[in-house]
């Protein structure tokens, strides 16, 4: 690491594509690929651009421009997305020295991918790989429906990515310090990009993201509010210096796992009661190796043995947990770990307009102990009337659980649209988004592409 994937479906993104090249869009210089060859992306060490008929996965899925399998369970199967935007696609990396991304053969990482629409709106929308997925994890779920709107879409694989992630830097609490570092890098590189294509520069910048997507999401408008006109977090993963964390929530998951921890130890983490049907999943796919891998990047010396240099070599073993994971006890390790931490923490000190979204069934982030506490948080340092926080009924983590459990869950991806526009509205317009609630589940109809936020049953805080 230089500058200076929580593992949804770790086996599905391990599995390699098949990838064939589309042919460049031809016929249209005038119009659609005019300044492709005057755009450079300050400060990459290398990048490629091409100029394509469709960005969207309609167009590039089964080509390396997209990779779908990396996309695997973030949304509904039936997720409708929109299709035809033209435009230009830059990927590319800045220089680092870590090697986890083998995206395009490349073998490194900060990589990026920034894609320019031919009809832009003025706009940009960044965000980073949510859990430890790379670039283009979230093309379905954020970059169709902004592109189709025209915004300009930049986003980043953090600076390192994978189940070994915790590998990178010199010091604990490096790889994720790099996260925040990279998105800061991206949007001001993406930014001097546009004026490049299009003569200036954004009138509007919006970061948003998903689970640690949206932790950088609150991050940059904590740290870096000049660069953003406001923000959506999508269940974004807490950090604070004592805690609530991940560390302080999934040891005990852990040890449920192990059978030393008993349901009612789960409730009082912070899990909620009426998600114990999604509990058996997450045991087999999240809370051993979320642990893990958060704990050897915060706290190394605890078990040195475990995960060591790999999290695993097959599937199996990095989703295994450490044994030693169920009597880990944050509260009572050494003043170092929580250093760590505090280089990552969040304050709740917003300086740009944030809507939160949380699904109410969120079993590796449960919601109690994340966005309720965050949203506490920024009350708490006067910044409240910068934030909307909304619960949604029957949402979970993932999405893509919801095929699995139609007639108990909820997408949250199109609240997720509503929110995004209501954002837009807030900032400008100056329509104030309806106040916080709880988005509830309708008893029948559509779910998968409408959700309308102002559907409020009761106050969420």
């Amino acid at each position: 690491m230089r500058v200076s994937r929580a593992v949804p479906f770790l086996a599905v993104t391990m599995m390699a594509t098949a990838l064939t090249w589309p042919t460049p869009a031809a016929g249209t210089a005038d119009a659609h690929c005019a300044r492709q060859g005057r755009v450079h992306v300050p400060g990459a060490a290398f990048q490629r651009s091409a100029c394509l008929t469709d960005l969207t996965t309609t167009g590039l899925a089964g080509t390396p421009y997209t990779d779908m399998a990396d996309q695997a369970g973030l949304t509904a199967k039936a997720t409708r997305t929109p299709s035809g935007v033209p435009g230009v696609q830059i990927d590319g990396y800045f220089p680092d020295s870590s090697r986890f991304n083998a995206t395009h053969g490349w073998q490194h990482d900060a990589q990026f991918v920034i894609r320019l629409p031919d009809r832009w709106n003025g706009g940009l929308v960044v965000t980073g790989a949510p859990g430890t997925r790379r670039q283009y994890a979230t093309d379905t779920a954020i970059s169709d429906r902004v592109l189709a709107q025209g915004y300009a879409y930049a986003a980043t694989d953090k600076g390192n990515n994978g189940a070994d992630f915790y590998r990178d830097g010199s010091r604990p609490g490096d790889a994720v310090a790099e996260w925040n570092a990279r998105t800061t890098q991206l949007t001001r590189a993406a930014e001097r990009a546009i004026a490049q294509r299009y003569g200036h520069t954004p009138r509007r910048t919006y970061m948003t993201g998903i689970s640690n997507g949206g932790y950088l999401t609150r991050w940059q408008l904590e740290n870096h509010p000049e660069l953003y006109d406001g923000g959506v977090d999508w269940e974004g993963a807490l950090w604070t210096e004592d805690g609530p964390n991940l560390l302080t929530s999934l040891p005990t998951a852990v040890a449920r796992m192990t059978g030393s921890a008993r349901d009612e130890d789960l409730y009082a983490a912070g899990f909620a009661r009426g998600s114990e049907f999604l509990w058996p999943y997450h045991e087999k796919a999240y809370w051993g190796v979320t642990q893990k891998i958060y704990r050897a990047e915060f706290d190394p010396s605890y078990d040195p043995g475990c995960p060591g240099p790999t999290a695993g070599a097959t599937p199996e073993q990095v989703l295994a947990p450490c044994a030693t994971d169920a009597a880990y006890d944050y509260a009572s390790r050494p003043e170092s770990v929580r250093r760590a931490v505090t280089r990552v923490a969040l304050t709740g000190r917003i300086g740009r307009p944030l809507i939160t979204l949380h699904g109410d069934l969120d079993a590796l982030l449960p919601k109690a102990v994340d966005s309720d506490v965050y949203a506490r948080m920024i009350d708490a340092s006067g910044r409240g009337r910068l934030h909307r926080h909304y619960t949604v009924e029957g949402g979970t983590h993932v999405d893509g659980l919801y095929d699995t459990y139609p007639d108990r869950l909820r997408p949250i991806l199109p609240c997720y649209r509503s929110a995004f526009d209501a954002m837009v509205s807030w900032v400008e317009r100056g329509t104030p988004p309806p106040a916080d609630h709880v988005v509830s589940r309708p008893a029948s109809g559509e779910v998968v592409d409408s959700c309308t936020l102002a559907d409020r049953t009761e106050a969420a805080r």
